[in-house]
């Protein structure tokens, strides 16, 4: 299967963080969900993609080529949390501007989808809600037909109705087989409804890329005593940590776990619970 990002060994270096040797791809048909802790670096590595800023090292390839051309960078459409159009902007303005410079820019789509999302043509983006100004975002990036969408956090801070919208739009958008989404996001319930993969950051560093069905199917939460804990094999053993209910441990192939400890509860881990366990709680993990 073509990969439409494929990324080997990029660094990227600050005062007080590190991007260490990410290697990360997206396969053409896919919705990739990046998920990890606030300044986990997934910013970072989207910026450092797209040559927002530059790699301290590595490679990047974009659609089979350099995200440094113009012409990689005109298929791929990206949406930050946080970039809006300026508020005295209205829909009408915003093709405009558009089409005097993306040679891809399709003005009948762009106002297709503002009429879908109910996009006022002659309303100022300031008096636009979050939500709305997230459609508008989202409509401009789509109105140039790209082939890879770049989304960080474009599902924050929206209501449940507004979030399941864009939800669909993306599921809508990855049924072009050529087509593929990276996604960070916070809320991982919206990964565990749209992902095909998983790809975690931890302190600068990609600890897995997994497809998202098998990581739920081999993952649990082990809840017994310490010394139950420390007769499993230590590769079954991702993290463990004590708590006020005593001792639990997240655990791999729960299958055979159970075989080893057929007193003790397993439960079933969701993404949230992964995170919670993996970032920095006694933590054991092992590729």
């Amino acid at each position: 299967m073509e990969n439409l990002v494929e990324v080997r060994g990029l660094t990227k270096h600050y005062n007080n963080f590190t991007l260490r040797q990410v290697d990360l791809t997206v396969p053409a048909g896919a919705i990739v969900g990046l998920i990890g802790e606030n300044g986990a670096g997934k910013t970072t590595t989207i910026k450092a993609l797209l040559h927002v800023i530059r790699p301290d090292g590595g490679t990047v390839r974009l659609l089979g080529g350099d995200p440094r051309d113009a012409a990689v960078r005109s298929e791929v459409g990206a949406v930050f949390e946080d970039s809006y159009f300026y508020g005295g902007f209205n829909a009408r303005q915003i093709d405009r501007i558009m089409a005097g410079i993306h040679r891809r820019w399709d003005s009948g789509l762009f106002f297709d989808y503002c009429r879908r999302f109910e996009l006022e043509e002659k309303k100022p983006v300031k008096d636009f809600s979050r939500g709305m100004r997230m459609k508008m975002s989202l409509a401009t990036a789509l109105s140039y037909r790209p082939r890879l969408l770049v989304l960080d956090e474009a599902t924050s801070g929206l209501d449940p109705v507004v979030r399941g919208e864009l939800l669909d739009l993306f599921l809508e958008f990855i049924q072009e087989e050529d087509h593929s989404i990276l996604l960070s996001s916070h809320i991982t319930a919206d990964l565990a409804r749209v992902a095909d993969q998983i790809a975690y950051i931890h302190r600068g560093e990609l600890l897995f890329q997994r497809d998202k069905d098998e990581l739920l199917a081999d993952t649990a939460i082990l809840r017994c005593s310490e010394r139950d804990i420390d007769r499993l094999p230590r590769e079954l053993v991702t993290a463990r940590r004590k708590g006020p209910m005593g001792s639990a441990a997240l655990v791999r192939h729960p299958e055979e776990v159970r075989r080893l400890l057929p007193n003790a509860v397993l439960d079933r881990a969701d993404i949230d619970e992964m995170m919670q366990f993996i970032s920095g709680r006694e933590q054991t993990w092992e590729d």
